[in-house]
């Protein structure tokens, strides 16, 4: 046992892991609050002016960011960025995954709850996020993860400094009193990496609650928030009848504009003297003079429709195919051009005779929420999603939301995501989302034992663990790992009933594989689980050894042994076959893969032992035949002597009888 007052360095090196080969991950040293709603612990390294990192723990089924976490790759001022990721034991000992960042320098805002003044409202946070969110831009990587439990300062009169945001799926954690709508009425998985816009518009959320001291809208649920911001707009909505600062009110106004467009860049903030003068014309959402009554709720306006449809698809179709919405959009709100673009969905849906009924009033309900709102995400059959928020929704919803699930693999199946991007061509390129929903939904379609679900889930994460029954607690995320880990179960299973190859895993090799490994991918995904043999199983994982992990497995070696008495058995000599099963026995026990696969598939004696079942069954032949030839032909024979035996009788007699008369004769 490591001693508690041991120095650093014989601390890391009692440890089983470490992060990129220098950092450790010291379970023992908690660190509360600093991960932004994620566990955090202190790291060791042998530098000793490295001090004072973290370690943000990913928890299951949420993922880290792959994209921020290959593009940051160093230090950034005013951000925890992240320095490092990797497996690292985790509490209680099981598999872990960790992202390595500086630690916070202080306490984050929600400790301290007051009122700010707006100097040090400017001065200690605008300008200090501003900057943060403006080097995050320059790298392409969004932060979306700003809220008050996650900006951090060493004192009052320190500037805050952005915390870690890249250990969860982008905006996972957000409360929605932080999100603008079109993000906060999605799976909290499934928002996406949103823009900068959406960044601007959690700091101005900062921004109003530091003003006010409070959280407004306590009290009231997510979906009665989000239900107020459309109502209202997001700033009257969350400041109501307070009284801000004029300054932090004008650049709040503009940094909580609906359209993402309209809010000021992070580099304009840097000047909020600027920020603030600029002004967006922004033509105000048209209001009907009389609401629409949809269920127990009253619509004003085309984003209020947009939602109630999202919120209750199956009334949805019925109401559009009624008439009383067009009705509505044509003499309430006076929008007779978008009622025509509803009514043509409606009248033409699309035909396909692969999407039945029930999926294609879903479907017509997706396109029409997006006419109606083009700020509005993917919605579906009560779920909604932004389309790079996917993946990580299906991650998060494999174990834990089966009913989530099945609308997302609905979604993908129905390629809702290109109808979506058709009924807003001015939002986004619906090219470019018709062939990311044709990708997904090729992948979804993959037959054999290394396709379906898994195989799309694998493909759209890039971090995602191998969800393998047989890998629980192990958090294996790399193809280089997935040998080692075989290794450890082998010594737990049964080998006559488990195999080392189940869907998750074909699926997780297949995502992973390189170009090399093709032809050993394209043989597992050509089978099924019960049509899988041991010579594929085998073949696979010597290429993987070979590519991935060249040491010695002797678990994993004995356990494909003991699974390849099917080989074994194809050869045709029984003294071939025992020596086989004695020699791989022996070669398991070495540990390495591609001797025994050389030993099952040695062509000089398959060549021979398939001469000798040659001769041997030409030797049985000619022997049958002869056997054959002998039950066919014995009345034939007993005719033949019959017939021999009279005439040697007859002959016989002639002969006695010749002598009898010459001896008559001769007297």
């Amino acid at each position: 046992m490591v001693s508690p007052f041991s120095s650093p360095v014989q601390r890391r090196n009692a440890a089983s892991g470490l992060i990129a080969g220098l950092y450790e991950v010291d379970l023992a040293s908690p660190l509360p609050g600093a991960g932004g709603g994620l566990p955090s612990f202190a790291v060791l390294t042998d530098d000793a002016s490295d001090h004072g990192l973290m370690a943000v723990q990913v928890r299951r089924p949420m993922l880290a960011r792959v994209h921020a976490l290959q593009t940051l790759s160093g230090p950034i001022d005013g951000v925890l960025a992240p320095l490092a990721h990797g497996p690292h034991p985790a509490p209680g000992g099981e598999g872990g995954y960790f992202v390595v960042s500086h630690a916070p320098p202080g306490p984050a805002l929600v400790h301290t709850m007051r009122p700010w003044a707006e100097a040090d409202l400017l001065d200690r946070v605008l300008r200090p996020v501003a900057q943060g969110l403006a080097r995050l831009h320059a790298h392409g990587v969004t932060h979306r993860a700003i809220r008050l439990d996650n900006l951090f300062h060493a004192a009052v009169d320190q500037p805050v400094m952005l915390g870690a945001a890249w250990s969860a799926p982008p905006a996972s954690l957000q409360p929605v009193l932080f999100e603008p709508p079109g993000s906060a009425m999605c799976l909290p998985c499934g928002r996406g990496e949103g823009s900068f816009g959406d960044d601007v518009y959690a700091l101005g959320v900062v921004l109003l609650c530091l003003a006010l001291g409070r959280l407004p809208l306590t009290g009231l649920d997510d979906a009665a928030i989000i239900r107020r911001k459309l109502d209202f707009g997001s700033y009257a909505a969350l400041a109501g009848d307070e009284r801000l600062p004029p300054m932090i009110a004008d650049l709040v106004r503009g940094m909580l504009a609906e359209d993402p467009e309209h809010r000021p860049p992070p580099a304009l903030l840097l000047d909020p003297v600027a920020a603030r003068a600029r002004r967006v014309a922004a033509r105000p959402p048209r209001r009907a003079q009389r609401p629409l009554e949809f269920g127990d709720t009253p619509v004003w306006d085309a984003r209020q429709l947009a939602f109630a449809l999202a919120a209750d698809p199956s009334r949805a179709p019925l109401a559009l195919r009624s008439g009383g919405i067009d009705r509505w959009l044509r003499r309430g709100l006076g929008d007779a051009a978008l009622a025509a673009r509803i009514d043509e969905l409606v009248r033409h849906p699309i035909s396909d005779a692969a999407i039945n009924d029930a999926r294609s009033d879903a479907l017509l309900t997706t396109r029409v929420v997006a006419l109606l709102d083009p700020l509005a995400p993917v919605c579906w059959r009560g779920i909604a999603v932004w389309p790079d928020g996917i993946g990580p929704a299906l991650a998060a919803a494999l174990d834990s939301d089966p009913d989530s699930l099945t609308r997302l693999e609905e979604l993908v199946a129905v390629e809702a995501t290109d109808a979506w991007a058709q009924s807003r061509p001015d939002r986004g390129d619906p090219l470019v989302r018709r062939l990311e929903a044709r990708q997904m939904h090729v992948w979804q379609r993959l037959r054999g034992l290394s396709g379906g679900l898994p195989r799309l889930i694998y493909q759209l994460n890039p971090l995602m663990p191998c969800a393998s029954p047989l890998l629980r607690g192990q958090f294996t995320t790399r193809l280089g790992e997935l040998l080692p880990a075989l290794e450890v179960v082998s010594a737990s299973v049964d080998p006559a009933s488990v195999r080392p190859l189940d869907p998750h895993i074909a699926a997780f090799i297949a995502a992973r594989a390189e170009r090399r490994l093709e032809a050993e991918i394209a043989s597992v995904t050509d089978h099924d689980e019960d049509a899988i043999g041991a010579w594929v199983q085998l073949r696979l994982f010597v290429a993987l050894q070979a590519r991935t992990y060249p040491y010695r497995l002797p678990g994993l070696a004995v356990w494909l042994a003991r699974r390849s008495a099917a080989l074994r058995d194809s050869w045709q000599n029984r003294r071939r076959r025992t020596d086989t099963e004695e020699r791989m026995r022996t070669l398991a026990e070495g540990g390495m893969l591609a001797p025994m696969l050389a030993l099952i598939e040695d062509p000089l004696a398959r060549d021979a032992d398939t001469r000798g079942a040659g001769d041997a069954a030409a030797a049985v032949a000619r022997i049958d035949a002869e056997l054959r030839r002998i039950r066919t032909g014995g009345s034939e024979r007993a005719q033949l002597a019959y017939r021999l035996g009279q005439e040697v009788a007859a002959g016989v007699g002639l002969a006695a009888l010749a002598a009898v008369l010459t001896v008559a004769a001769l007297g």
